[in-house]
């Protein structure tokens, strides 16, 4: 018999007790999710074949648990209702707040994103209930507005709380915007499924006229 075979059940108990703790550093909700209720059904199973069965009941309901929670959040990240738009003034404290906060993080993705407090720059955050996962800021020229920084916060990378504010299309038009802009080399998947269309190495979106 071969190593693999004398050691393949070590392997599975040590392989999921790893993917547990490894699923404790996500910061991302839903990642979290997915890797705890993996490392849970390996140890289940581990659990089952030493036949340790408490491990197994508390295994099993750590899956239930998670499932619950994966689509919840799948069925909640497109959700009008779990997601509320909260325009706010360029000039606004708890907005600089939560842009000092993420200022370094914000950096990694916009080396050159710089915020001004300016009548022309408008800004929205992004909450679900009391925490806020999502700001867009955008600066207007005549009828465009062009996108100065979309930002998710880790917790939420895996949503894109941001096309809550594209598809709220009120909160624009009562502004007199026509279109948006997105910057050049914008990451695009997030944006091709919200009807925005590529135009050079921008996307661009057509916002309907006020009624």
């Amino acid at each position: 018999m071969t190593w693999l075979e004398d050691h393949w059940l070590d392997i599975l108990g040590w392989g999921g007790s790893a993917l547990l703790v490894y699923s404790l550093l996500q910061s991302r909700v839903l990642r979290f999710r997915v890797l705890n209720l993996a490392a849970c059904v390996l140890l289940v199973v581990f659990n089952a074949l030493v036949e340790v069965w408490p491990m197994v009941g508390m295994n099993a309901v750590l899956c239930a648990i998670n499932v619950w929670f994966i689509v919840r959040l799948l069925r909640d990240r497109h959700d009008d209702a779990a997601f509320e738009v909260l325009q706010v003034r360029h000039d606004d404290e708890y907005l600089r707040h939560i842009l000092r906060l993420h200022g370094p993080d914000i950096l990694v993705f916009q080396p050159d994103f710089r915020w001004e407090s300016h009548a022309d720059n408008h800004a929205y955050l992004v909450q679900r209930g009391d925490e806020t996962v999502g700001v867009v800021l955008l600066h207007a020229d005549g009828d465009t507005a062009h996108v100065l920084l979309d930002y998710v916060t880790p917790r939420y990378r895996d949503f894109s709380p941001g096309e809550f504010v594209w598809r709220k299309s009120g909160l624009l038009t009562s502004l007199g915007l026509r279109r948006v802009v997105t910057p050049p080399r914008m990451v695009g998947a997030y944006y091709g499924r919200l009807g925005f269309r590529r135009e050079g190495e921008s996307f661009v979106l057509e916002l309907p006229s006020a009624a």
